[in-house]
């Protein structure tokens, strides 16, 4: 592929928006969907829609190659938080050494953050269980990340709890390494996407989690 950036879920809203910030950007991308008629209205002249999953190592090595970086933007709500983020880390890390690529961003979830040294929102004993079994999974899914070795230059993108599909673009946001943030805690899809595409056009951060939040220009 001559393509220069896979994005797996790209489908979804941050998929769709990290899709379309990228082509903004002069990338070519590839649209990783389980099923490319559902998703026909993603392809362009710079935009190639192919069927993929991220949860299978050999589907990722197939499809990776010549990829200068990879995007999970993807998510199941039909199986298992921790059961489908470990499978999809577990196939990333093994299937992008296979293809050679070096740069993976996936999404986490604002839960994990820290509040405080140690403490992190899903550890509060008022929150929600069915929230903090979903939040695992990307507890998990970082973990295996760690423990991936040094040639896989990867990091986790953590929107605010309220990734809100209707907040208006401010075209900035704010960064903390791995604590929530001050403020209303709102982000929009398109400011996220910006985000997302500052640190595969210029790389600042490498396996951390890094919060993203609106506001004044990332620093």
């Amino acid at each position: 592929m001559n393509n220069d950036l896979i994005v797996f879920g790209a489908g979804g809203r941050v998929g769709r928006a990290a899709v379309a910030e990228a082509v903004a950007r002069g990338h070519r991308v590839t649209a990783v969907v389980r099923d490319p008629a559902t998703y026909q209205d993603l392809g362009g002249e710079h935009v190639t829609v192919v069927r993929g999953d991220v949860t299978d190592p050999r589907s990722v090595a197939a499809l990776a190659p010549g990829h200068r970086a990879a995007v999970n933007a993807s998510a199941r709500l039909d199986i298992g938080s921790e059961e489908y983020f470990t499978a999809a880390a577990n196939a990333l890390v093994a299937g992008l050494a296979e293809a050679g690529v070096r740069r993976l961003l996936v999404l986490g979830i604002a839960t994990t953050l820290e509040t405080a040294p140690g403490v992190r929102i899903m550890d509060g004993t008022d929150f929600p269980e069915q929230w903090r079994a979903f939040a695992q999974g990307h507890v998990a899914e970082f973990e295996l990340l760690s423990a991936a070795g040094p040639e896989l230059d990867w990091l986790m993108v953590v929107p605010p709890l309220d990734l809100n599909a209707d907040a208006a673009p401010t075209g900035g946001y704010r960064t903390a390494v791995g604590t929530v943030l001050d403020g209303p805690g709102r982000i929009s899809h398109a400011d996220l996407a910006i985000a997302l595409l500052d640190e595969i056009d210029t790389p600042r951060h490498s396996r951390v989690q890094l919060a993203v939040t609106a506001g004044a220009a990332g620093v």
